[in-house]
């Protein structure tokens, strides 16, 4: 048993390590990509902004849209019931806008995902003389260079799409909403220069519309739940790189209490599990690992009698973890403070956390992972579905929720 445990206290110490180089990098690629001149390829861009209820700050997200530095471009809003509480809203954002905005109304999703039966309506309306379709989430607040800075690398024709990420901001310090948070930051690390490995966030990404056309991408969201999956597989298909713009990540502000938490991680591993099975599988084995090795070490550093070498190596293994992961969190908070000015107070406020819950966080994840194994039902903006496959999926309940 101490070979085992020698073992895998080892992986973890060197997956730890290379944990804590790629913050390095994740830091140095935002300083790189922020050290950019502003682009000045700006073709007409449809935004295309999917809403359902309201959102936490949903008035201040919308505005936003309104605010960006780019000469052309509209704002399409995309409901799935006139009468959607959302509406009044988004007429009082469009109000005094000087750029165009409409308001489209979906079908009601019958063997898609609701959102995805939004976009899927949205392209239709969207102006003729749009180059560009970038896709928003409701709850994203965006910074006025986020278009701008989103749409440059599509200037080079063989980028297959570019993606933003959401950061979470919770208005209190709560342990539920910071452990979300922590949960969230490890995978908007996992972005960065390698545009192979990147993939779509469906809250902030954009596409050509000649390559969104050329691939078919309307159709092959057909039948199924996640649009940014579903876009992330098309390009790694078609061998298109995806670029991440870090001016294109967007503050998510609201609170969750612990329920929600979890049911929101499990629902994205869920996904995961359909959409990216090798993903999935790396979470459950890192995850796993993480749990196995620190639970462990911990067990024999509090509870061996002997002063003998399994104990040296618990406590070097349960300190080496902690800088290497800690360090990781401060370089990623790091560089989210270049990018989400306007939320330096709230972020600092975060550090604290974001130093101490890495450690809770892959016990989350394995939570996550397991329950794939059990259902693959998802609970999403008040309708219940079953993810019978990446490119089927069945609607099981619908409650029509605000």
């Amino acid at each position: 048993m101490e070979f085992v445990f020698y073992t895998l206290a080892t992986l973890l110490i060197l997956l730890s390590y290379r944990s804590f180089r790629g913050g390095l990098d994740y830091l140095g690629y935002f300083r790189k990509e922020l050290d950019k001149s502003h682009s000045e390829y700006t073709p007409f861009a449809t935004i295309i902004c999917p809403c359902k209820g309201l959102d936490a700050g949903l008035a201040e997200n919308l505005a936003r849209l309104f605010e960006q530095d780019y000469p052309a471009c509209e704002v399409i809003f995309v409901v799935d019931d006139e009468n959607d509480t959302a509406v009044s809203v988004i007429k009082d954002a469009s109000r005094n806008d000087l750029k165009v905005s409409k308001l489209v109304v979906a079908p009601k999703a019958a063997e898609s995902s609701q959102k995805v039966e939004n976009l899927r309506e949205a392209v239709l309306h969207a102006d003729e003389r749009a180059e560009v379709f970038v896709f928003v989430d409701s709850d994203a607040r965006t910074s006025t260079d986020w278009l701008r800075g989103l749409v440059a690398p599509l200037e080079d024709s063989n980028v297959g799409a570019s993606t933003g990420y959401r950061w979470f901001i919770s208005k209190e310090l709560k342990f539920a909403s910071e452990l979300l948070n922590i949960w969230n930051a490890s995978i908007a690390s996992a972005l960065g220069s390698n545009t192979r490995k990147n993939f779509c966030w469906g809250g902030s990404m954009a596409i050509r519309r000649e390559t969104f056309e050329k691939f078919d991408i309307r159709e092959k969201w057909r039948g199924t739940l996640s649009d940014d999956f579903t876009l992330t597989r098309a390009m790694n298909a078609a061998k298109l790189p995806i670029v991440f713009v870090p001016q294109a990540l967007t503050a998510s502000i609201d609170d969750c209490s612990f329920r929600e938490m979890l049911e929101f991680t499990t629902r994205q591993m869920k996904i995961t599990r359909v959409y990216m099975p090798k993903l999935w599988i790396m979470s459950f084995l890192g995850s796993g690992l993480f749990c196995v090795v620190m639970t462990w070490s911990l067990l024999i550093t509090m509870f061996s009698r002997h002063n003998d070498v399994s104990v040296w190596i618990a406590v070097v293994t349960l300190a080496l973890v902690s800088a290497l992961s800690a360090g990781k969190s401060y370089l990623r908070s790091k560089a989210v403070r270049l990018v989400l000015q306007d939320h330096t107070t709230e972020l600092r406020k975060q550090m604290l956390p974001q130093l101490t819950l890495w450690f809770v966080s892959p016990f989350v994840f394995l939570i996550n992972s397991f329950a794939p194994l059990v259902s693959r039902r998802v609970a999403w903006r008040g309708i219940t579905y079953e993810l019978v496959s990446a490119k089927e999926t069945g609607i099981i309940a619908n409650s029509d929720e605000r």
